[in-house]
Formats: C-alpha cells, sequence, structure tokens
C-alpha cells in the first residue's frame, strides 16, 4: 500500500499543468482503492466533481449511473467498491466560448500520463470503462466513430498483460459480445460521454448501442461476480 498511497499523494500535490501555464484548477479527482476490480477513467473533472471531490458529480453522473444502474450497479455500492478516475485530474476550466468545460489539450494529457498508467498497473482492474471520447482514444483508434466503438469490447489475456501493453487494442481481442468463458486478464468497455450537452446518446441508433455497452457489463458483472 505504500506505493499507492505514495501515487494519491503525488497526485493530490502535482502542479505540472499549472506550472506549463494550463489554465486549470489544481486538485486530482479521483475515488477508489487499490483493491477494485472495476475502474472507470472519465475526461476530466467538471467544477462541481472538484467542490465535491467525487468524480461524476453532477448531471453526467446522473446518466452514467442510470447506465450502470442498468447493467446491475447501484451508484453508492459501484463507488464503494470500485475506482474511478479520469485522463487528467484536475478541472480544466471551462471552454473559451461559455458553453461546456475546456477540453484538456495534448500536453495536458501527456502531463497526467504516468499517473494514470500507475492507476492501472496499481489497481490492475479486470474490467476497465472508459468514458468519453479522451478516454476512449486512449485505447480505439482515433480515426474510428463513436458508432464503431460503443457496443464493442478489448480483452486482454494474463499473458498479453504481463507483456505491459496497457492500450495497444491491436494486442487484445475486439469483441461485439462477452465471452463468459474467458477468465482471467482483463475486459475494456467503452461508453460516450454522458453529459447533457452531448446529442449523441439521443440517436434511437445510438441508444442500441449503448444497451449493447450495457448489455456487457451486465454479463460481466454477473459472470464475475463485480
Amino acid at each position: 500500500m505504500e506505493a499507492w498511497e505514495k501515487l494519491q499523494a503525488e497526485m493530490r500535490a502535482c502542479r505540472l499543468c499549472l506550472e506549463a501555464g494550463h489554465d486549470i484548477v489544481p486538485g486530482a479527482v479521483f475515488a477508489g482503492s487499490a483493491g477494485a476490480r472495476v475502474m472507470l477513467i472519465g475526461q476530466a473533472p467538471g467544477v462541481t466533481e472538484v467542490e465535491a471531490k467525487r468524480p461524476f458529480n453532477a448531471s453526467s453522473g446522473r446518466r452514467l449511473f442510470k447506465w450502470l444502474g442498468a447493467a446491475g450497479w447501484q451508484e453508492d455500492d459501484f463507488r464503494g467498491r470500485h475506482y474511478m478516475t479520469a485522463v487528467t485530474k484536475c478541472f480544466p476550466g471551462k471552454a473559451a466560448g461559455g458553453k461546456g468545460d475546456r477540453v484538456p489539450s495534448k500536453k495536458e494529457q501527456k502531463l497526467c500520463r504516468p499517473f494514470l498508467e500507475r492507476e492501472i498497473k496499481l489497481v490492475s482492474p479486470e474490467v476497465m470503462i472508459l468514458v468519453g471520447g479522451l478516454a476512449i482514444k486512449l485505447l480505439y483508434p482515433r480515426k474510428w466513430k463513436l458508432t464503431q466503438i460503443i457496443g464493442t469490447a478489448v480483452y486482454w489475456s494474463d499473458e498479453q498483460l504481463a507483456e505491459g501493453k496497457l492500450f495497444a487494442w491491436k494486442k487484445g481481442k475486439l469483441m461485439d459480445h462477452y465471452r463468459p468463458d474467458w477468465r482471467g486478464g482483463r475486459w475494456v468497455v467503452p461508453l460516450p460521454h454522458p453529459s447533457g450537452a452531448s446529442l449523441w446518446p439521443n440517436k434511437e441508433s445510438n441508444k442500441q448501442l449503448i444497451r449493447r455497452a450495457v448489455s456487457m457489463l451486465s454479463e460481466m458483472r454477473e459472470e464475475m461476480t463485480l
């Protein structure tokens, strides 16, 4: 646990983006323990998440936990047993036009990436849920559209994970269904950003893709007793 406590302290104390001139509000937001079997990775905390020190605390959280609830996870139970973090840990501030939050730059993502990699290695989750475009792009090809991605999953065996491949999706198996006979290793399931500002989840054909993703998560939760 010494390595875990050291990582948490370093994330909370980090000022790298601020010192590099990026307009952020310092104060890392994450929640959960190193023993979590499910790890959820979002984009970046919003202003209410910074104030509450709790990931997905506002309206986007309500939609997210509606999806997770359909998979069988109640919000309090999920928050209490699993790990929640983001591609960048600090609030990036509002977008220049004043609508929504600013998307963290590639430079900010690069500065924060070592923290995320250490989180994944220390938690070593059996299931990772990638929420929103920035998190999804950690794994899936950048040119792919959400309609090609949502409703799929990637699986790595224990042997592949031992090679240290965190996000090289071609090393894993791209699936459109869950295989309960594949035990061990790690499953990764993407979900769209649950922000109310996003209209993508409102389209009926996209809702079907979300339901497919939720169905896979439900099967994983039941079969793996997550």
